[in-house]
């Protein structure tokens, strides 16, 4: 289970400040519905798991790549239904 966490949260566990996770988000550095949720326009959750992911594996894209088809494979509306 993929532990989404508010911008404080995601700050202190990856040692970010609060305008970097911002710069990360709008300058497309993270994708919207993978790396993080838009829940309204105030407020943004950060898949936790993805992000420490990203900042192990910067260096490596297609590391991090796989790590996002994983997350994306896993997700309920990708899930086989029973017959």
């Amino acid at each position: 289970m993929q532990l989404f966490v508010n911008k404080r949260q995601a700050s202190e566990c990856l040692s970010l400040s609060d305008s970097t996770l911002k710069k990360y988000r709008l300058n497309g550095e993270w994708i919207e519905g993978v790396h993080w949720v838009r829940i309204n326009s105030r407020c943004v959750r950060h898949n936790l798991d993805l992000l420490k992911d990203w900042v192990q594996n910067r260096g490596n894209p297609n590391a991090h790549l796989k790590a996002i088809q994983t997350y994306q494979q896993g997700l309920l509306s990708n899930q086989q239904r029973k017959r």
